[in-house]
């Protein structure tokens, strides 16, 4: 018998201050059983981090592990155009190549302890991309995913490269540096 997906519920209040962005979201998202906190977690900022960009409101977590053919969050639009592809993780090079043929934007958010490693190999070929890069600081990502529950109300204020994330008892400060930036602000 197959693993279930766990599901949680995040209630996020957003201030977004580099892009004078304020919006308040209610995700449900599924924990795919091959999937860490810590991916879930950085799936959940990146979404925070690109949610100024959706002003049709379309963004959506895709079905991730379990759709290879599709990234972990993107914008599709009503045309079926794909506006942002964003995949967390350390994506090989061909499929970026292909997330920038297919979506106006392409992000990827390297979260991990092999981040580092996985970002030397691949950046000679990245360079000859239209990607914007983001390495999440890994101890930040970890520190914040122990405090998980499967309901939580979260206020998370964006400015420069952090995003301080508070939950009823604790805050939290996650930083991550831009590695490659072609964003079209």
């Amino acid at each position: 018998m197959a693993l279930k997906p766990t599901i949680y519920k995040f209630n996020i209040s957003i201030s977004d201050f580099n892009h004078d962005f304020y919006d308040a979201v209610n995700l449900t998202i599924a924990l795919h059983p091959s999937e860490t906190h810590e991916r879930m977690m950085a799936r959940v900022l990146a979404y925070c981090l690109n949610l100024y960009k959706d002003s049709a409101s379309l963004m959506t977590f895709t079905k991730g592990l379990s759709a290879i053919e599709e990234p972990d969050i993107w914008i599709k639009e009503l045309d079926d155009q794909i506006s942002l592809w964003v995949d967390v993780g350390e994506p090989s090079f061909d499929r970026i190549k292909k997330s920038c043929r297919l979506a106006k934007q392409s992000y990827v958010y390297s979260f991990n302890s092999k981040s580092a490693v996985w970002w030397k190999q691949v950046q000679p070929q990245f360079q000859t991309l239209p990607v914007t890069v983001v390495s999440f600081d890994w101890d930040k990502i970890q520190n914040i995913s122990k405090k998980l529950s499967r309901t939580m109300e979260l206020s998370i204020s964006i400015n420069d490269e952090s995003a301080f994330v508070a939950t009823q008892d604790t805050q939290d400060e996650i930083t991550w540096h831009v590695l490659q930036d072609n964003s079209n602000n």
